[in-house]
């Protein structure tokens, strides 16, 4: 058990860059305190003391912002960063080493008793702060879950989840959002709330396709224009061959569009 305590206190000193000290990290962080007091409400939920559970789990929340139900599976070194608002449902296991940020929802989409009615994070997942995950489903090791993205399928392991509903971005090799990892790759760093540089949302991937070749096909037909005004008039009988809404100068502004969707 001190163990355990130890290893919850060295994975927020190893997340979070706000931590300055072992005695703050006890003090001071909601989230620490809200998976110590669910230690003992699981251990009255599951042995049969399910009033005794609920009431320390009400009492917790009551103290830290945060709910977490006595039958949820937490693993060890789990962060809750911030925490307030934060909701774990019955049904909901959490793997080791996953980090969760304010606001976020592990929710159920089924009203029958006994079903598993929210998900399972495995190990090594970010949450992201606002983010709802609803559902008896997997999150796979390494996931990333975007700022308040509402997932309701499965994610791959390594992947990243952002939007409304959620769109996976699929992972790469070598990426993972474990910052204790012992072998992480030269150059790459924790992403806290499930944002990277080099991954972006599929949607506007797909814009960008959209409006790259939208403005090529106009740059095409500009100059096709362009060389029929050029033979129409080495021959007099085609001056009419271009009519006045021709388009001889590209008007799509592939660059504002692209600039609205973001870069």
């Amino acid at each position: 058990m001190l163990a355990r305590l130890r290893s919850d206190i060295q994975c927020i000193l190893d997340r979070d860059p706000a931590a300055r000290s072992r005695f703050e990290v006890v003090t001071c962080y909601p989230g620490l305190h809200a998976i110590w007091l669910h230690l003992p409400a699981h251990w009255c939920w599951m042995h049969g003391l399910k009033w005794l559970g609920r009431f320390i789990s009400h009492l917790a929340r009551w103290f830290t912002g945060i709910e977490i139900h006595p039958g949820a599976v937490i693993g060890e070194r789990v962060f809750i960063d911030h925490g307030m608002g934060v909701v774990i449902g019955e049904t909901a296991v959490v793997g080791d080493g996953c980090t969760i940020y304010h606001g976020v929802t592990l929710g159920g989409t089924s009203l029958y008793k006994g079903a598993k009615r929210h998900p399972t994070l495995g190990r090594n997942v970010v949450v992201a702060a606002g983010a709802k995950v609803l559902g008896g489903f997997e999150v796979g090791d390494g996931a990333k879950i975007g700022s308040n993205a509402v997932v309701i399928k499965p994610v791959p392991a390594g992947a990243t989840a952002v939007g409304i509903p959620a769109r996976i971005i699929p992972s790469r090799e070598g990426h993972s959002a474990d910052v204790t990892e012992s072998h992480k790759p030269e150059g790459t760093t924790f992403s806290a709330y499930g944002v990277t540089a080099q991954q972006d949302d599929p949607l506007t991937q797909a814009m960008r396709g959209l409006i790259d070749s939208a403005g090529a096909q106009e740059h095409q037909i500009t100059l096709l224009w362009q060389a029929i005004e050029k033979l129409s008039q080495s021959t007099p009988q085609g001056k009419d061959c271009v009519p006045c809404d021709a388009a001889l100068s590209e008007q799509f502004q592939a660059a504002k569009l692209n600039d609205i969707i973001g870069k």
